[in-house]
């Protein structure tokens, strides 16, 4: 009897019967190094699905201000949208048509003076967005040195600096370093734990490129008085001559202030506010990562930091720190627009902040906890351990949370409060009251766990959790 025997096309073809944890491949994947063979797409599926299923829950993550949940329509566009290049506007110009709509309807929020002509652009995240706004501040007022120069000599040109609170996020710290700016941390004092207008003007002289004012903190979720600090600047000015621009990192409160609180004054309405960024993969409900960087108008983002190139095809200008970059979360963007408009998104940014003050009136009701931020401006909640408390600290909390599978991070204060450790939770849209009532029935399991102990939990060196 004749034996078959089968080529190597057809074993390559019985390979998609074979039980999906039996094939080639499944029993041994190289971590460190590319593999000899190839393998079929759905193993390498499902061995890569079968490793990020250690990673947390996203929804239980209360660590990260990113979001996490979109509408299923979304995660189809998302789909559809995923091969267009944002910088490609000569292939993809219906998706730059749609970028520049999404600028236009932030100046529109932002009150820029002319909102229909603002120069703004996405970009990867609100730190690229910070960058951008920097880069532009130390150009102008490299052009003014210069321009000085001409007049008087020995002006320095070199010397810049930038003056923010000691709460800013690490970007601006990166900036600084990045791009040669002496950076200038107004210090933490006491209960005060972000930048204020009368801790302010020491730091600030003529060679100030601009203050950093945020609206929504990382540390503690508090905005700070953007208008207050614009008037000490007006002042300055008036009886120095010395301008100093204010820059507006609202990566949070941009898409948070004007549907929770319309009436504050914080955005282009103040003349010295020369340029905003915010985050649409936060509060903007976009999953990540774009962001946005708008300002007031043409005169302060200079044109030498403006690049032409053509070779995608027509003239493509850019002033984005990269080059290829998506365009689906620019889609996404505007689909959020269109489908909430002002009223969804005052819904779901107002519910947010309801179910943050839930959580804060149930800590306050806790005696192991002290509340640091209540959830009035941003919706994140800041709690610390009550002084009576010794047996543990904000640090096995947060252990003791995750075995529930709760992030909920625990960090110091910076520099002059480095002494205050607390647990932070930022409430998104998808974290509804249902949960917040699952995380507070886990929290007090955790608590009476650890109350219940004999003694004090042992520690080691805790890491600061923040540094400049």
């Amino acid at each position: 009897m004749a034996i078959h025997r089968r080529s190597a096309h057809e074993a390559d073809e019985d390979l998609s019967v074979v039980p999906r944890f039996t094939r080639a491949g499944m029993l041994k994947v190289p971590k460190n190094r590319l593999p000899d063979g190839e393998m079929l797409p759905q193993t390498a599926y499902q061995i890569i699905t079968d490793e990020v299923m250690l990673d947390g829950n996203a929804r239980f993550n209360r660590a990260t201000f990113v979001t996490t949940w979109m509408d299923d329509e979304a995660d189809r566009l998302y789909a559809a949208t995923f091969d267009k290049n944002m910088i490609d506007r000569d292939e993809y110009p219906q998706t730059a048509e749609i970028e520049a709509r999404c600028v236009r309807m932030l100046a529109d929020l932002w009150h820029a003076p002319q909102a229909a002509a603002t120069v703004g652009t996405s970009t990867t995240g609100s730190s690229e967005g910070c960058m951008l706004g920097g880069l532009a501040m130390k150009r102008r007022w490299q052009h003014s040195r210069w321009q000085h120069s001409r007049r008087q000599a020995g002006r320095p040109a070199d010397r810049p600096n930038i003056v923010m609170g000691a709460n800013v996020q690490v970007v601006w710290e990166k900036f600084a370093n990045y791009w040669d700016v002496e950076p200038r941390y107004v210090p933490l004092e006491g209960s005060v734990l972000h930048l204020t207008a009368d801790r302010l003007l020491p730091y600030v002289d003529e060679n100030t490129i601009g203050v950093v004012a945020v609206l929504g903190s990382t540390m503690d979720g508090s905005y700070e008085p953007v208008q207050e600090i614009c008037a000490v600047l007006d002042d300055y000015e008036a009886r120095t001559g010395v301008s100093v621009p204010v820059h507006v990192d609202a990566a949070s409160g941009g898409f948070v202030a004007p549907f929770v609180q319309p009436d504050l004054v914080w955005d282009f309405q103040l003349p010295r506010v020369v340029s905003i960024q915010t985050s649409g993969h936060k509060y903007g409900l976009v999953y990540p990562g774009v962001g946005w960087v708008l300002w007031r108008d043409a005169e302060h983002l200079p044109e030498d930091l403006v690049f032409h190139v053509n070779y995608l095809g027509g003239d493509m200008p850019t002033f984005a720190l990269n080059f290829s970059r998506p365009g689906a979360q620019v889609v996404l963007q505007y689909f959020q627009f269109l489908r909430l408009g002002r009223d969804g998104f005052r819904l779901v940014q107002r519910t947010c902040q309801e179910v943050a003050m839930r959580i804060a009136e149930a800590l306050a009701g806790m005696p192991e906890f002290s509340l640091i931020s209540k959830g009035r401006d941003l919706p994140v909640v800041t709690f610390a351990i009550s002084p009576e408390v010794t047996k543990y600290d904000v640090y096995d909390v947060s252990r003791k949370l995750r075995e529930s599978g709760w992030l909920v991070p625990a960090y110091t204060m910076p520099p002059k409060r480095e002494d205050l450790a607390v647990l932070r939770v930022v409430v998104r849209n998808g974290f509804s009251h249902d949960m917040a009532d699952l995380f507070l029935r886990d929290l007090r399991t955790a608590v009476d766990w650890l109350d219940g102990l004999t003694g004090p939990m042992p520690h080691e060196a805790q890491p600061s959790g923040f540094h400049h």
